[in-house]
């Protein structure tokens, strides 16, 4: 097997994080990550625009709550891609390839093998759950005929995200960007020719916006695959490399250890915004069409937040893995700082704006607007405080603490968020909902600043597989022996 370059030389968009200025490093990974979060944003906008424009606002109201429903069956498997990720950023700042290699193959394994039987669930009990989240009768079919279809390209979008996740675990955030962008011309472009049936293409109504999706996830994940083999970049598998794809029983329990908890995580918020629909849900359907809407929004102002937690931990899992522990902490301080500033700005432009952009998705007379307005008045400025816990998760996590942050979630979103928006609701009346959401946040970054400073996250040991380990020995004694990492 030939010897790898450096991960830092030679490869398209890669950088080396263990090195360098760090605020202008964090600045130019989070930069691209930034932009393909906004693209993915932009995306479900424009479908939420031709849907609410074509269908009006119950199918609004339906593809709400299916999003919701996608979330939480996301959440299931998406833990296994992000520990799979810390291990190919630690391994990357050591300069062991083929670790890199082994851990992204082993995600694929699970995560493709996951999110089919998720959707498979997921189709047959699509009734029983949109039936436990109280969805209005009137959006009930619109949002079974939009999530059925959904479910069948979770396989593909799952692939696609890790995909994404592992080539950002190797300092690459520009061809994410690139396939990204693919995946969001494709959507946006069908949606409103499956949904109105214009030309050649079927009218299918609501099902149309999510076959665009399907069809998008789909011809993306084949692009990438085709280009990361076709560039040979470093997470490349081929030959005997796809045995990678059936992962060891160690990388397994690995994946699986860190994994689980993550996807609890996840598992915690989605939940939590399950909890949060069904007391929507039962203020009417204006006001959950003003709550899409607006979650249309937020979608926005937390893309700041996400793709510098994202480069924060990318970076930390590197420096980490390369010994560098000096580096961690401003790592952690450049990354607060940048959270803070830009996304303030983002919080100050859809607070200041809120009428004309909340106009893109309904008419400017429509009831649901002032719901909508004051919504995002009372919540949209918390997710700073999100922002400043997304950079501390990912610090902490790139070292393998999972179960910390879990705990931090747990309390912040049921006894602090769910707990605060079912009491004050009969002083506040809705309005006590959308208190709910910056108490959660505080509450979250409060407790999450207490684990970073205190906690003993760093007393954590390096994720290697043992077997990996011994692999590695017998290949450092044994002339033409196993791949070496680069120096």
């Amino acid at each position: 097997m030939e010897e790898p370059a450096a991960p830092h030389h030679g490869r398209p968009g890669q950088r080396d994080l263990t090195t360098g200025p760090i605020g202008s490093a964090l600045l130019m990974f989070a930069l691209p990550t930034l932009a393909s979060n906004v693209l993915q944003s932009l995306n479900g906008s424009i479908n939420a625009i031709w849907v609410g424009r074509f269908l009006g606002e119950r199918a609004l109201a339906a593809t709400s709550n299916a999003n919701i429903i996608m979330f939480l069956m996301f959440s299931a498997v998406f833990g296994f891609g992000m520990a799979a990720t810390i291990i190919v950023g630690q391994s990357w700042g050591r300069r062991d390839v083929d670790a890199a290699r082994r851990a992204f193959g082993s995600a694929i394994g699970l995560v493709l093998a996951a999110s089919i039987v998720v959707a498979a669930l997921g189709w047959t009990f699509a009734p029983e759950i949109l039936a436990a989240l109280a969805t209005p009768a009137e959006a009930f079919q619109p949002a079974l005929d939009y999530l059925r279809v959904i479910f069948l390209a979770l396989p593909a979008s799952m692939l696609l995200v890790l995909m994404f996740m592992g080539l950002r675990g190797t300092g690459d955030s520009v061809t994410p960007l690139w396939f990204m962008a693919l995946c969001v011309v494709i959507d946006a472009g069908m949606n409103p020719l499956l949904i109105a049936g214009y030309g050649p293409f079927p009218r299918m109504g609501i099902a149309g916006s999510a076959t665009a999706t399907l069809i998008a996830n789909i011809v993306a994940l084949a692009a990438l695959v085709a280009w990361i083999r076709w560039r040979d970049l470093p997470l490349r598998l081929k030959g005997a490399e796809l045995r990678y794809i059936l992962p060891s029983s160690a990388l397994v329990r690995m994946i699986l250890g860190k994994g689980l908890p993550i996807g609890a995580q996840m598992l915690v918020l989605s939940t939590s915004a399950l909890a949060m629909v069904g007391l929507v849900n039962r203020n009417g359907i204006d006001t959950v069409a003003a709550y899409g809407i607006v979650q249309q929004l937020w979608g926005y102002v937390q893309m700041p937040a996400m793709a510098i937690g994202a480069a924060v931990s990318a970076m930390a899992a590197q420096n980490i893995g390369a010994g560098r522990w000096d580096r961690v902490t401003r790592i952690t301080r450049s990354g607060l700082l940048y959270n803070v500033a830009i996304t303030g700005v983002a919080v100050a432009l859809v607070l200041t704006f809120d009428t004309a952009i909340i106009g893109l998705f309904i008419p400017i007379t429509s009831p649901a607007l002032p719901i909508a307005q004051d919504i995002s008045l009372i919540a949209t400025w918390g997710f700073i405080m999100f922002g400043g816990t997304m950079v501390l998760f990912g610090v902490v996590r790139a070292n393998g603490a999972v179960w910390g942050p879990l705990a931090i979630l747990t309390i912040s979103m049921f006894p602090v968020r769910f707990g605060v928006a079912v009491a004050l609701t009969p002083l506040l009346g809705p309005d006590a909902l959308w208190w709910s959401f910056p108490a959660g946040s505080a509450v979250n970054v409060a407790l999450a600043a207490l684990y970073y400073r205190y906690g003993p996250w760093r007393a954590g040991k390096l994720l290697v597989p043992e077997e990996h380990c011994e692999e590695r020995s017998r290949a450092d004694i044994e002339p033409g022996g196993g791949l070496k990492p680069a120096t």
